[in-house]
């Protein structure tokens, strides 16, 4: 999950603010920062809408682009 810890950092959010904003524990989003965890696909959406991203950014760092 690249694009998870770009993003928050690029905001300069810590992970206790957004653990607590998405309502899971700051180890959890560490965990799916460093890729020790994946997170559920509802969870993806609320990541994805809490940061006004593509779940594909998330994942990979990059937006997803047509061939």
């Amino acid at each position: 999950m690249i694009g998870l810890k770009n993003i928050r950092k690029q905001r300069n959010l810590n992970q206790l603010k957004v653990a607590m904003d998405l309502n899971i524990s700051r180890e959890a989003l560490s965990y799916y920062e460093n890729g020790k965890r994946e997170p559920s696909l509802a969870l993806l959406v609320r990541m994805s809408q809490y940061f006004n991203v593509s779940i594909n950014y998330l994942i990979t760092g990059e937006e997803f682009h047509k061939r």
